[in-house]
């Protein structure tokens, strides 16, 4: 459905401004390649910060406090 009103809103822009609808075709591809190295550089943050909670809690744990979440 996403996809479909994502399609939808680009023939409407097409019609009104032809020349943005091509560029963003160009240019959102591009934009997307270039944020890639960002997205990995989230996704190592957020790896090293789970692993960081799973020693810190480790003690607390194997001492069974808490439920374990």
């Amino acid at each position: 459905m996403k996809i479909l009103l994502l399609f939808l809103g680009w023939c409407v822009l097409l019609v009104l401004c032809w020349p943005v609808a091509l560029l963003s075709i160009v240019v959102l591809p591009v934009l997307w390649l270039l944020l890639i190295p960002f997205r990995l550089v989230g996704l190592v943050v957020h790896a090293v910060f789970a692993l960081l909670k799973a020693i810190l809690f480790l003690p607390a744990r194997l001492l069974g406090g808490g439920n374990g979440t």
